[in-house]
């Protein structure tokens, strides 16, 4: 794959880590380990029968308890804390076939995996706050799903994965700002006395 290449998966998987991190590893060093991707020198150690195995016991854990309304958000705030960095070292792993992870990449990693952290985050917080589960339910099956297609595509298609991970971001933020715009202004009349 040409350094062009790279830096598109590197980003994709930055931002697939910022949604499902464990799912991430999980599929990442799955695929490297069945030899169906050769990955970089830094990437490798997710090959390892020991990440395998957390990730993919913490991927199931994770895969029931976002499904619930309430400890999703919860799940979603203590893993701020994980996502950001893990999606730093994906995104410079990646972009560096020599081993050294350069500054550049890792801050470009962890600030594509804060902004796909941020969007899920908000916009599950939105959802939480209607009293049915089914569209919580649906936003973490879709959530899986766009997980295990963007892993899917992003080794095939980077660049064409990387378009479509922009334009859900773009649509995502598009979404929250409107609806909080929308909440915001109905709260603002009443506030002031106003029917």
């Amino acid at each position: 794959m040409s350094d062009a290449h790279l830096f598109a998966v590197g980003v994709v998987l930055a931002w697939l880590s910022g949604v499902r991190v464990y799912l991430t590893v999980f599929g990442v060093g799955l695929a490297g380990w069945l030899g169906w991707l050769d990955l970089p020198q830094a990437l490798q150690a997710t090959q390892s029968p020991w990440v395998l195995g957390v990730c993919g016991l913490l991927a199931a854990g994770e895969f029931f308890a976002d499904k619930i309304p309430g400890v999703d958000s919860g799940w979603d705030l203590l893993h701020t804390l994980l996502r950001v960095p893990v999606g730093a070292f994906l995104a410079a792993a990646t972009m560096s076939p020599d081993g050294q992870l350069g500054a550049g990449a890792l801050a470009a990693g962890a600030g594509v995996a804060l902004t796909s952290h941020l969007l899920k985050s908000g916009s599950r917080a939105l959802l939480n706050t209607s009293p049915e589960p089914i569209s919580n339910w649906t936003a973490s099956v879709t959530e899986d799903a766009a997980v295990l297609g963007g892993l899917a595509l992003v080794f095939a298609y980077p660049w064409v994965t990387l378009g479509i991970v922009v334009l859900i971001s773009v649509l995502i933020a598009t979404a929250l700002w409107w609806i909080w715009r929308k909440i915001f202004r109905r709260r603002k009349p009443k506030e002031l006395g106003v029917s």
